[in-house]
């Protein structure tokens, strides 16, 4: 029988796949605000995701950290 922290990781894992299309549709639509051609809405769409999966990626190491240190 696997061990409980094992199941609690797997299913948090589970769930970061629901932020893929959600932040996929966020950049459009932000990107989409911002241009009218295809190529700059996909370009700006691209750049913007980049920007929250690193905030996210950011956020994610602090909220380790300090969890780690209590």
């Amino acid at each position: 029988m696997p061990d409980l922290p094992a199941l609690i990781l797997f299913a948090e894992l589970n769930r970061l796949w629901y932020a893929v299309p959600l932040i996929a549709s966020i950049s459009l639509v932000y990107g989409a605000t911002r241009h009218e051609l295809m190529f700059p809405i996909l370009e700006h769409a691209g750049r913007f995701a980049a920007w929250i999966l690193s905030f996210l990626a950011i956020l994610f190491v602090v909220l380790t950290f300090i969890s780690w240190r209590l």
